[in-house]
């Protein structure tokens, strides 16, 4: 199997030193492997992703010494595909529309959900049918339906924290992950995890090389890439790059932009020294 990655920022705020780190292990393992690095702005949030902010993560990759091969990938040229590729799960009972705006549907959780990566929706749109569906409706999976459809997809995980074969565990994934939202009608709003799995697959991507935070979206796009029929990479999440106080980087954290160090006159090996590669 050809070994085939991707860098996937999005163009909402400069790089830090979590994104150099994901940027450079990716490279590098695609390099010594004879494969390809591909590079993909996930910039389906139109309002938030700016020019000027991917021509800065251009620079800053081209600073690191990195090069990707072919073009540069943009989800948000491709919006209108995504949406229409959902229409089969339409088709087979497993979407509804939703009208529940995010007041709703906190208001309607008994209590906060703690330690998971999703807002677990209470399903109060759950049982909608697709006719009902208005103007700026969401549009959300049904999970326990699909599930009923994939069974226990399992994946790969070759990252420190998370080594071996993960098996979803359904009755876990209705607990912490719930009808995840897909789209937004009249907002070409998409869902990450459903463009995302749309293009692993349409670009051949053999391993998803990314931060530990995103452990947690694995099993919804497992679900999904099973639900079209798409192969499921091999994973591999790396450790996080933390501040001295030990929080997670974020793009807010502007004091820990690339082009703050650059600024400063530290060099690539800089960099690849600080996040440990």
């Amino acid at each position: 199997m050809a070994f085939v990655t991707r860098f996937a920022p999005s163009p909402t705020g400069p790089l830090h030193l979590g994104h150099a780190c994901s940027a450079i292990l990716a490279h590098d393992m695609a390099r010594a492997a004879g494969g390809r690095f591909l590079l993909r702005m996930e910039d389906t949030d139109l309002e938030r992703s700016k020019p000027e902010y991917e021509a800065q993560i251009l620079d800053d990759l081209t600073w690191l010494g990195l090069s990707w091969d072919g073009p540069v990938h943009r989800q948000s040229e491709h919006i209108d595909s995504y949406n229409a590729r959902l229409e089969p799960l339409a088709a087979r009972g497993l979407l509804y529309p939703c009208s529940c705006t995010r007041s709703d549907i906190r208001a309607a959780l008994a209590a906060p959900q703690e330690g998971v990566a999703f807002t677990v929706y209470p399903g109060t749109c759950r049982g909608r049918g697709m006719d009902s569906r208005r103007p700026g409706d969401a549009l959300r999976l049904d999970l326990a339906a699909a599930l009923r459809v994939v069974g226990s997809p399992g994946f790969t995980e070759t990252g420190p924290a998370h080594q071996g074969l993960h098996r979803i565990d359904p009755a876990l994934a209705l607990r912490e992950i719930g009808d995840v939202v897909l789209s937004r009608k009249g907002e070409d709003i998409v869902a990450y995890f459903l463009a995302s799995a749309f293009d692993d697959a349409d670009q051949g991507i053999s391993h998803v090389i990314r931060g530990e935070d995103l452990f947690a979206f694995t099993p919804v796009q497992v679900i999904l890439q099973r639900l079209f029929g798409l192969p499921t990479p091999i994973y591999h999440h790396h450790r996080l790059i933390r501040d001295d106080q030990g929080k997670r980087l974020a793009k807010r954290d502007d004091a820990r932009a690339l082009a703050k160090y650059r600024a400063e006159g530290a060099t690539p090996a800089d960099i690849r020294r600080m996040v440990g590669l």
